[in-house]
């Protein structure tokens, strides 16, 4: 910053100096500019100095790996045994490649704890960035009306790179909805309400983005098969289940 100020500086005395044509009132137009851009560069390396200057406990903290928090199924669709002993919660954006690629490693989760581990969803659209992930979710929690979740669920996930309302009404019709319920449903006051509410318990649970997991309450540290499994058996262990 005090390269630029001499920089600054050194233009503005070379105005001053040049020679012949500059009248009076030039040179006074450039005295009075300087002393404002030298009062903007202080102002600005004051501003500079008292953010590095913040201290670190400003920052938002780290999330407690050992926190369990509070997620209820509420109107959720859940894979998987419902009174598993031990639930997955992701938190997903059906837009965000990360979440596509989360999938697999979940379908083999449940593979391997086929009576241990259920799974649900949250919705978590990222509004901001992706336009296509919240109607893609009111699709989903749509479809789950007509008892179809998982399967409009996987179908958007392997079309995520075009969430297209076309795209949307074309899998809806693939998987032999009633239409106008659906169309319906996507829209009501009701399913929309339901994405908002998942959204602010995501905020409420610390999820800072997508895709997020939570095994037994706690944030899943290792998003792996290996990193489950140890999550899971840790669990297990707990309530005196044999993994």
């Amino acid at each position: 910053m005090r390269t630029n100020r001499t920089f600054i500086i050194a233009i503005l005395a070379l105005a001053l100096a040049a020679p012949g044509c500059a009248q009076k009132s030039d040179i006074d137009a450039v005295q009075t500019t300087q002393k404002e851009i030298l009062a903007k560069l202080e102002k600005l390396e004051k501003d500079i100095a008292a953010k590095a200057a913040a201290p670190a406990a400003a920052q938002r903290p780290q999330a407690d790996p050992n926190k369990v928090y509070e997620i209820p199924v509420a109107n959720s669709a859940v894979r998987g045994p419902k009174d598993a002993p031990v639930t997955i919660v992701m938190f997903s954006d059906f837009q965000c490649p990360f979440c596509g690629q989360a999938v697999p490693v979940v379908d083999d989760v449940l593979k391997a704890y086929p009576n241990d581990v259920n799974f649900i969803m949250k919705q978590f659209p990222l509004r901001q960035i992706h336009p296509n992930a919240d109607p893609a979710a009111r699709a989903a929690i749509a479809a789950g009306k007509q008892g179809k979740f998982w399967e409009m669920h996987d179908e958007l996930y392997k079309n995520n790179k075009n969430l297209s309302p076309e795209t949307i009404k074309g899998l809806a019709e693939k998987l032999g909805l009633n239409m106008k319920k659906f169309e319906a449903d996507q829209n009501s006051d009701e399913v929309k309400k339901q994405v908002d509410e998942e959204l602010a318990l995501g905020a409420k649970v610390d999820v800072r983005g997508t895709p997020s997991f939570f095994v037994g309450g706690k944030i899943a540290q290792n998003r792996t098969l290996d990193g489950f499994k140890t999550q899971i058996d840790a669990e297990l262990k707990a309530k005196g289940k044999k993994s």
